[in-house]
């Protein structure tokens, strides 16, 4: 008796619960939605790089290593040798390398050298290969291949010539222009770096460089592209190199013995642990972002605790009738807590479906252009307590209106005023 009389009062002021329910529905569905969406990058950052088990560059931070091995910021703190790399890359533990070469840039995006194991072996998310949504990998000296990101931004197409400045900054002076290279292959996007990434042979990054010092061109010693493939462009140092291993039971005697090795200060990294550490530097980030969505729910509840007080003046004849036919005074109480609580569960139910719907209807825009692959279900364990903890908010910040009709009720309803 007592739900329907609520559910009939709520429709009697339904032009006023529609409004809160609405705002209501709009705070649910951004705290969820934050909620999920930290999830979920979280999840997508930590998967950057999958599938390897080391990552190995010049003695640094592990932070370091990390940011510009996988994520392309910052520099290396010295390159490792091609000695180095050859001797290490020959353990009988290790099954795979990718060597990566860093320092050179197109129109701001970092250009990578590497080989053919970089398309063979690398993986991001849940293990996914690397896929071409055009042309292929790279086979002559002067071929690349570029993330989705580039080609979309600066109007890439299978054939095209490019060339790469020499250095990181968006604007270059010492510009690589007599050996162009040809776009052979467009990746998919990936939601990672690779999507930023230029990616072109170590042989390539040599043959650019022939006759260069100190970052700048050598008067009388230049070399044409031509001329270039007819030397030996095998690259006498790298940046770093990631490692796969036959089996993980190897994984941190191989890593002891990297930062031991005595030729060469050298540093090993696991980067699922590193990437689990640079997430938590960036933790107050998300915390900040979700007592920005909490400050605008509980706004929103405050608002709705407002509108049910204001509306008490209205109403305070019909619950004096209430009473005058036998409603007791917590009956009152409790008709005003079913109120804000239907309210409350409305507001969540419209709020998650609303999230859903959104999240459904963004899916292939955000994987096509981004490469971001979110659920579009945002309901987990963390969810649910939220849930729940904006029902409880919502009961507890009724009971302020609910104390008010409880307590006046009776004697506002019936006296005259004049």
């Amino acid at each position: 008796m007592i739900l329907k009389l609520a559910r009939k009062s709520l429709w009697n002021r339904r032009g006023t619960a529609i409004l809160t329910l609405v705002s209501l529905a709009i705070s649910v569905a951004l705290i969820l939605g934050i909620n999920h969406l930290r999830h979920q990058a979280k999840q997508s950052f930590t998967s950057t790089i999958s599938g390897t088990d080391l990552i190995v560059g010049a003695r640094s931070g592990q932070a370091n290593l990390l940011l510009y091995s996988v994520f392309r910021i910052g520099n290396a703190t010295n390159n490792i040798s091609r000695e180095s790399y050859e001797a290490i890359k020959k353990s009988r533990d290790i099954e795979w390398t990718i060597p990566l070469s860093l320092g050179d840039s197109h129109r701001g995006f970092r250009v990578l050298g590497t080989d053919h194991n970089y398309f063979d072996h690398y993986r991001y998310g849940d293990r996914r290969a690397l896929a071409f949504s055009a042309g292929g990998p790279f086979s002559r000296i002067y071929d690349t291949v570029l993330g989705a990101q580039v080609a979309r931004e600066l109007g890439y197409t299978i054939g095209q010539e490019i060339v790469i400045a020499h250095g990181l900054g968006d604007v270059s002076f010492s510009m690589h222009d007599d050996k162009p290279f040809t776009v052979v292959g467009i990746l998919e996007p990936t939601g990672t770096p690779v999507d930023r990434t230029v990616h072109v042979r170590l042989e390539g990054i040599e043959a650019i460089h022939l006759g260069w010092q100190h970052g700048a061109r050598m008067p009388g010693r230049g070399v044409s592209a031509e001329e270039a493939l007819q030397r030996e462009l095998e690259p006498e140092a790298i940046t770093a190199f990631l490692v796969g291993l036959k089996s993980r039971m190897a994984t941190f005697r191989l890593q002891r013995a990297i930062n031991e090795y005595r030729k060469e200060a050298l540093t090993a990294i696991l980067p699922g642990v590193a990437l689990a550490e640079l997430w938590d530097v960036l933790g107050m980030v998300e915390n900040m972002l979700i007592v920005v969505a909490f400050l605008v729910l509980l706004a929103t509840l405050v608002g709705m605790t407002t509108t049910l007080l204001s509306s008490m003046k209205e109403r305070q004849r019909e619950l004096a009738i209430l009473r005058a036919v036998g409603a007791h005074a917590g009956y009152l109480f409790a008709l005003i807590e079913i109120e804000a609580l239907l309210l409350a569960a409305a507001g969540v139910a419209f709020g998650i479906l609303l999230l859903s719907l959104s999240l459904f209807m963004l899916q292939p825009w955000l994987a096509a252009e981004y490469g971001l692959f979110i659920s579009a279900n945002p309901l987990n364990s963390e969810a649910l307590l939220i849930t729940a903890g904006v029902m409880l908010l919502a009961a507890l910040l009724s009971l302020i209106p609910a104390m008010v009709a409880y307590r006046r009720a009776l004697a506002d309803g019936l006296s005259v005023r004049l």
